[in-house]
């Protein structure tokens, strides 16, 4: 027994192998568009703007989801196309954005300004509009008994490159939807984000497919985008991919990606409640008000 005894300690005594360094998703991204997300090529994905199909340049505020998406079941349908034949028809209708409320997981993702900060406990994420913040645990587990909350109880960990984010918990709140177009959402609501750093020849996929879906070809070197992505920068791209599962309103989870470069400017203050009035067939934000003093 003594050759085994010796081969065992010999083993025990070699150092472990070191785990995967994790990689740095830290600063600031851009994200070129601020109504879509990036739906994939094929598979069961975020539904596109039906007011887009000409493929030519035109309003990416006229907000008319493709309720034929077959993610969708009925009920989900035909809520996406009330809002769609009020968008078509030029009129307004409310969504967290423009009402200056939290828009939930994964409103929130395609917004255009990410700021990440990496700590050893957390990870903490905030975006451009209104300083909207989600506090995430790291290698923690959900609460038995959650209680709902605008951007949900996430937790998350890294698997290898790839930090994966798990959210549950979304509140519902006056102004609900999933994205632009008013897909609704239900408290079973399930998100899961994974980040990867990617190199620009990578990236390209994801950036002409929100330029597909979101801008559409421009007619002049003027029309730039929103947040002034810079367009010329060639180091890491951070790409997200996410996947969406509802069983009240979806009829098999779905995902889409979202990606984001550089900016080339600093970040301008984004306070969405400085201007509650609208001018045109909106209605006035119902800007968020505390009737009573929080202590």
């Amino acid at each position: 027994f003594l050759p085994i005894m010796l081969a065992a300690g010999i083993a025990s005594s070699a150092p472990a192998q070191s785990p995967d360094p994790i990689p740095d998703f830290s600063g600031t991204w851009a994200h070129a568009s601020i109504p879509g997300v990036e739906p994939l090529a094929s598979g069961p994905t975020a539904l596109v703007n039906r007011s887009r199909r000409d493929g030519g340049v035109s309003n990416n505020m006229q907000l008319a989801g493709d309720y034929t998406n077959p993610i969708l079941n009925t009920a989900a349908a035909r809520i996406v196309k009330q809002h769609a034949d009020l968008s078509l028809a030029g009129v307004g209708y409310p969504t967290p954005r423009n009402q200056c409320w939290p828009g939930g997981v994964p409103f929130i993702l395609p917004v255009n300004g990410l700021m990440i900060f990496q700590q050893p406990d957390r990870i903490t994420l905030v975006y451009a509009v209104d300083h909207h913040v989600r506090h995430i645990r790291l290698n923690g587990r959900h609460p038995e008994q959650l209680t709902p909350s605008w951007y949900g109880d996430s937790i998350a960990h890294y698997e290898g490159d790839t930090l994966v984010i798990d959210t549950i918990g979304v509140k519902i709140g006056p102004f609900a939807m999933l994205d632009w177009y008013g897909t609704p959402y239900g408290p079973a609501l399930h998100v899961v984000e994974r980040y990867r750093l990617l190199d620009y020849e990578q990236a390209k996929d994801g950036l002409e497919r929100d330029a597909k879906e979101n801008y559409g070809p421009r007619s002049t070197a003027a029309a730039i985008q929103p947040f002034d992505m810079d367009k010329a920068y060639r180091g890491k791209y951070l790409q997200l991919y996410f996947t969406v599962e509802d069983k009240q309103f979806f009829t098999t989870p779905w995902s889409a990606t979202v990606t984001y470069g550089r900016p080339k400017t600093e970040w301008l203050e984004n306070v969405c409640a400085e201007n509650p009035f609208k001018y045109g067939t909106e209605k006035d934000a119902q800007v968020p008000t505390a009737h009573t003093p929080d202590f």
